[in-house]
This record gives C-alpha cells, structure tokens and sequence, in this order.
C-alpha cells in the first residue's frame, strides 16, 4: 500500500517501544515539541528478569492506557506516521518476543489512521534519542556509538543516511553486557531490578571505591572483546566478604568505565562518541568515561538520563526524520 504524504502538513508523528523491562511512547511535532509516557514492567522482587512471554503480557495490559494519556496530549494537526521499534537491533538474527506488542499497536493506529508506518529498532531509537538530547550538531554525519544496556553492550561506527543509520559494529562484550553486570550485583545487594539508578545512588554515596578488576580488550573474529563475567566474579566475592556496599557499587562502575574506555581506545581513533542505553545514566561511568578518553582526543556525548534509558523518543525521532523525507521527497 503507498500513502500519499500531504507536503504541506505539519503532522506530527507517534513513537512505540516495547523493550524487554519498558513500555513507552512519545509523539514529537516537526517543531521538536516532544511528549512521552514510560512505564517500567514489574519484576518480582529478588528475580534478575522476566520471561519474554511475561514481558510480551504486561506490555499488551499496559500499552493500552499509556497511548491513552498521551493522546490527550497530542498536538494540533493530524498524524503524520507511526514509527515502532520492532527488534533488539538492526541484524537479521535480532529477535525478542516483546517487540511484537508494540508493532502490533503500531500497525493497528497507522492502519486506521491511513498514515504511513516506519519500522526501525530498538538500538536506533536510542541513538536517535541520543542524538537529539546530547544536542549533536546535525553536521556531525559519522561518529561512535557505545550502546550500554541490559540486553547490549556494543561500540558501533555510525553513519548517518538520510532518516536512517548505517552501523558497523566494532566491540562487543563476549559474556555479561554491562546492564548485567550491574543488576546481579544490585540484587545481591537487595535492590529492585532494574538496578542500574539504585546502585548509582550507592556508588555516589562514597568516595572510596572497592578495587575490582577491569577487562582489557581482545582482538577475536575481526572485533574487539570485553569481558564483565572476571569483574562480577570479584564483585561478588566483595559482598559475600562484606564489604560496604557503597564501596562496591562505585567499585563496579569504575570497572565498567574502565573497560569501556580501553575498548574503545583499542577500536577506533580519538573521534566522537554517542553513549547510550540505560547503563550511560549512570552518573560515575559518565564521569570516567570523560576523565579516560577527552584528554586524548575523543568528544564524548551524553543525553539527559531519563533519555539515556529505554524510552520511544529516539523511535518517534526517527519516523519524524522518515517524515520530513517524505516530504521532502528523498528516500
């Protein structure tokens, strides 16, 4: 089916994405007005996680009211697109089952509403949301990314092209992703899940900061490796030793920072840097991470925390950017 995009509209455009712990939506106007509503999934307390299925449920229970409320607030003018995120990342192996509500109510709204549907993925929303609240110049056409996450741990090449992305991936994490990391030893430590904000809380308490070791980078199959499962190991021991656990949650941040810095010294000369994904709100790994890496070269950007973590900006972002294509008449 082809829509006819109305070149003289100021349509604004609908956001959905349904990751693996948040269920969130946004519209943004071609003004950069942006409004959003998230809601956290309920994890039983002292679990590390849901099942796909239990979090593809509580999406289809929760998505219903959130798109309400936002409605109320939608701006003048008419809807111009729907854009979902309907997959972890841009590769064909990249699949999670919670994916399927939000392409589900994305599909419904923009098939209703005769308006064009833009497909994108979860990763992208974030760098586009990245993007927008780090305030990038919009000539800055190539830089790094370092997605940090729960379910990612990646340090991406990013080209920019037209309303989409080209990415080249880099460095990975081989066992634990950094948001992993974190939220086992956060539960260890008798905080919620997610863990990532109550362990930052923790580790901004103290100054004093238990020394855990940090993973250097390995060359392997044409990409740089880090590894978090040695440092988690280390962290554990920590706690069951008694450790204070301020000590140990600013012990495990440094850790990160420091890994993550050396694997993006090892990979890419000094350039800039987009840090994204729930783990980049964490306020000493951002810290760290300047105090590694700007004395060499690099320009690293961050966006608020609260678009730091999984949200449907970044998505909405990027059906406004497929929209002023359209109208523009680009691909």
């Amino acid at each position: 089916m082809v829509i006819a995009i109305d070149r003289n509209s100021q349509a604004w455009v609908l956001g959905i994405d349904t990751s693996a712990y948040t269920t969130s939506v946004a519209w943004v106007s071609p003004s950069g007005v942006v409004r959003e509503a998230r809601q956290l999934l309920t994890v039983p307390p002292g679990t590390r996680g849901l099942r796909p299925s239990e979090a593809l449920f509580q999406h289809l229970k929760v998505l219903p009211g959130l798109l309400a409320g936002l409605m109320s607030t939608k701006p003048p003018g008419e809807l111009g697109g729907v854009a979902v995120s309907v997959a972890p990342r841009p590769a064909a192996d990249s699949y999670l089952p919670p994916f399927l509500a939000g392409e589900l109510a994305a599909r419904s709204i923009a098939t209703i509403n005769d308006v064009p549907l833009w497909t994108t993925t979860h990763q992208e929303g974030h760098i586009r949301a990245g993007m927008v609240g780090a305030q990038m110049p919009h000539d800055i056409a190539r830089f790094l990314a370092l997605h940090i996450s729960g379910g990612t741990t990646e340090l991406l090449s990013v080209a920019v092209e037209g309303w989409r992305f080209s990415l080249h991936r880099l460095g990975a994490s081989d066992d634990l992703y950094a948001g992993q990391f974190v939220d086992r030893v956060g539960v260890l430590l008798g905080l919620p899940f997610p863990a990532g904000p109550f362990l930052d809380e923790l580790a901004e308490s103290t100054d004093l900061a238990h020394p855990i070791p940090w993973s250097r980078p390995r060359w392997h199959d044409g990409l740089w490796w880090t590894s978090f499962s040695g440092p988690e190991t280390a962290a554990r021991r920590a706690v069951q030793q008694g450790v204070e656990a301020g000590h140990v949650a600013k012990g495990v941040m440094e850790a990160i920072a420091r890994s993550l810095a050396a694997l993006i010294a090892k990979a890419a000369e000094p350039q800039d840097v987009l840090v994204v994904g729930g783990v980049a709100a964490n306020t000493h790994i951002r810290r760290q991470l300047r105090a590694c890496l700007e004395p060499y070269g690099y320009r690293l950007w961050y966006a608020d925390p609260g678009w730091s973590r999984d949200n449907a900006i970044g998505v909405a972002y990027v059906g406004l950017d497929a929209w002023h294509a359209a109208t523009q008449g680009k691909s």
